[in-house]
């Protein structure tokens, strides 16, 4: 099975039965980001320090007999316009180029709550405002399939990412 195409639960329970390591399945899709997002730009940010250290410390928990959830030792990225403590959260717009929220969004809290390691922000449309995915900070994100077009909708980067292979499991938005 290819890591970078499994499902989020498909890894949890790799991960729990010690088929692979967290730190395995980050490493994997590491690897995708560096390979194609340069061409796809559905990442934004990526914390690899912090997320590196956390999937090794999921792994000694495993270790110890602690499971810390559903989605233990998971990797997850997460649009960039849901705050995430201590990482940067943008929303594609220039104001906001450097902020970095001291606290998560409830989404983003509940996802580490459940043993998810969020170890990326996702590209979105500037300010989640428009149907492609295009902003001032991190540009236009390609469709993985053919760059010649977008991927379409402010969620743009979270949808790049999963069929790209960057990340099992995004949080996107909707416009309601």
């Amino acid at each position: 099975m290819d890591l970078v195409f499994a499902t989020a639960s498909q890894l949890a329970q790799m991960i729990r039965d010690k088929e692979v390591s967290a730190v395995e399945v980050l490493n994997a899709y590491l690897e995708q980001i560096a390979k194609h997002n340069g061409k796809i730009k559905a990442i934004a940010t990526l914390d690899t320090e912090k997320a590196k250290k956390r999937a090794i410390e999921a792994d000694e928990a495993l270790a110890r007999g602690e499971n810390w959830g559903a989605l233990h030792g998971v990797p997850v990225t997460i649009k960039d316009t849901l705050e995430t403590a201590e990482l940067l959260t943008t929303a594609g717009y220039q104001p906001l180029k450097n902020y970095i929220p001291q606290q998560d969004a409830t989404v983003a809290a509940r996802l580490k709550a459940a043993g998810a390691i969020v170890f990326a922000k996702t590209n979105p449309a500037k300010l989640a405002g428009d149907y492609q995915t295009n902003n001032p900070l991190f540009g236009r994100t390609n469709n993985p399939w053919d760059l010649s077009f977008t991927v379409g909708g402010s969620s743009g980067g979270s949808a790049g990412a999963i069929a790209a292979g960057f990340s099992p499991l995004d949080l996107g938005s909707d416009v309601s």
